[in-house]
């Protein structure tokens, strides 16, 4: 039996299986989605290649878990963000930073590349869920903010937050795609939250 380095075994186990996923994630968020076998995995992760059966059957195996584990920590990470900042215009402008941070940590060119490698029906179903998470707290503080109709605004933010993760993903640096998307949106919800405007951006 290996050397434990946690209290128990299976929070040895658990600390194992996590440092796996993680490097595999790492992989995929470099575009190699190619390299993406157990041999790679395991030697980013520290591990022998024969430790990765342990914990998964086979590379569909290691996907299916890298999809049910990927997806939501993105809408986590975006909603502890969104719930620290505040007010509703704040919560908007979170929504836009922390999407914009986990494209540039490459959460989202993981994602494309489990999209690319699984093109199934449960990465089609998660990829919706995420969606739907994502734009549930959006459109809450849009409708906190007064907008005639936050669904239909969501949209527009996350067109916005589209284009600059494209940015993002061309090598743009990410602080100066940050204050662009800022530019665009901050002047609405700024004027929402101190003029209760409706549904526009005219006093």
């Amino acid at each position: 039996m290996p050397r434990i380095n946690a209290p128990t075994v299976a929070e040895h186990r658990a600390a194992q299986r996590r440092a796996l996923l993680d490097a595999a994630r790492e992989v995929l968020a470099e575009g190699s989605a190619d390299d993406l076998g157990f041999a790679e995995v395991a030697t980013r992760a520290g591990l022998a290649r024969s430790s990765v059966y342990q914990y998964f059957k086979s590379r569909r195996d290691l996907i299916d878990a890298l999809i049910e584990d990927s997806f939501p920590r993105w809408s986590e990470r975006v909603q502890r963000e969104m719930d620290a900042a505040g007010g509703p215009d704040r919560r908007v402008l979170a929504y836009v930073r922390a999407n914009l941070d986990l494209v540039a940590e490459g959460e989202h060119a993981a994602a494309s590349s489990l999209a690319a490698l699984a093109p199934t029906a449960r990465t089609t179903a998660e990829s919706a869920s995420l969606h739907r998470q994502l734009s549930t707290p959006l459109i809450a503080a849009l409708t906190e903010l007064g907008a005639v109709d936050a669904a239909a605004t969501a949209e527009l933010v996350n067109a916005v937050v589209h284009a600059a993760t494209r940015q993002v993903e061309a090598g743009d640096d990410i602080a100066a795609v940050q204050a662009r998307a800022a530019e665009l949106i901050e002047p609405y919800v700024t004027l929402a939250a101190t003029s209760g405007v409706r549904g526009n951006i005219t006093p």
